[in-house]
């Protein structure tokens, strides 16, 4: 497997040491230069590697004689290749004195939907934008919303509780069919938790920043009708992005607001909602909860979310496709800069006002 300095398209290996880092011959063959910046501690799934590169290559074949793109690990080969990069994709990089140290760079891709981490943009080089990989975990992320709704109808929180304590009692429940699924966040994976929802035939509630209209919510609000929608819902769904606004969006004040025996899932991001708060909704027995997203990851193993009753962990493993994840984030990233080298607008684009 290539590893750091391999170059996908362009100059072989080879030619590259002899020409000893010269740039002239990328700069009259008028190539965009793409550096893929890969971060080992996020593991396989998230590896851009070089197979993976020239696989979702060949879905765009306009592009190969177009681009050199080189791909590094930890920074490995950082600070010689954004020295001439066009485009730069990863997801932790030093991002200190960018702009000197990547004068042509004008476009970052974020591998991952959330950017909080990025935050401020301050970073980012004057005419530069920074996209993102929303909707690219699109199935795998439905039928994990679909589960954990399905789970906490079906009380398998409780049931593992009990399960740890060998303690036998049968938790039983009535069909998902006519309750109240609202959604915190309707966007390509809320929506995506919507359409399953109603083929459960639920009552769907949504909250989105412009309160535009979705096929399958049968209630659209704005951000400010929070308060007025918890009584209501059976199920809650927390699938914003993390921003100054929305940090600690649910509270302790929200989870008062819930109906006894509602269940919550935090899919999105650990901020959104305070686990200090839930965790004494937890031990009471108020609430249930599936939560994927914690702060910090991994979650140590000092954590008194690991022992807390009525709750179900899953390693923030929940829409990242073993096989098909970065494999889609670079066909996305590929039919961008089909745009890119055209000066179109990208998609995905990140406001840097919205902070998504």
């Amino acid at each position: 497997m290539g590893r750091g300095g391999a170059v996908v398209v362009g100059a072989t290996r080879n030619a590259r040491r002899k020409r000893s880092g010269a740039r002239s011959t990328r700069a009259a063959a008028s190539k965009t230069h793409l550096h893929i910046e890969n971060t080992g501690a996020l593991g396989p799934v998230f590896e851009a590697s070089r197979e993976r590169v020239a696989e979702a290559l060949r879905r765009h074949p306009g592009l190969k004689s177009k681009l050199e793109i080189t791909i590094g690990y930890d920074g490995d080969i950082l600070e010689r290749e954004i020295a001439t990069a066009d485009a730069l994709f990863g997801w932790q990089f030093d991002r200190n004195d960018l702009a000197e140290r990547a004068p042509r760079l004008r476009w970052v891709h974020a591998h991952g939907a959330g950017v909080s981490h990025l935050m401020p943009l301050d970073w980012l080089p004057r005419g530069a934008v920074l996209t993102n990989s929303r909707g690219v975990h699109g199935p795998k992320a439905d039928e994990y919303t679909a589960m954990a709704i399905l789970m906490l109808n079906n009380n398998l929180p409780l049931s593992v509780t009990n399960q740890r304590k060998a303690k036998w009692e049968q938790p039983f429940n009535t069909s998902i069919a006519t309750k109240t699924l609202l959604i915190l966040g309707v966007g390509h994976v809320g929506g995506g938790a919507a359409r399953w929802a109603k083929r459960f035939g639920l009552r769907v509630l949504g909250i989105r920043r412009t309160a535009r209209r979705h096929r399958y919510v049968d209630e659209m609000h704005r951000p400010k009708a929070l308060h007025k929608l918890l009584p209501r819902a059976d199920f809650v769904l927390v699938t914003a992005p993390l921003t100054a606004e929305t940090r600690h969006m649910i509270g302790a004040r929200e989870l008062d607001l819930m109906k006894p025996g509602a269940g919550l899932i935090n899919y999105s991001r650990a901020n959104l909602v305070d686990y200090e708060a839930l965790a004494k909704k937890l031990k009471a027995g108020t609430l249930s909860a599936i939560l994927d997203v914690f702060d910090p990851e991994p979650l140590p193993s000092s954590s008194p979310l690991w022992k807390l009753p009525n709750l179900i962990i899953t390693p923030h493993c929940s829409s990242d496709d073993r096989e098909q994840y970065t494999l889609r984030t670079l066909d996305l990233v590929f039919r961008n800069m089909a745009r890119f080298i055209k000066g179109k607008p990208l998609l995905n684009r990140v406001d840097p006002r919205l902070q998504y």
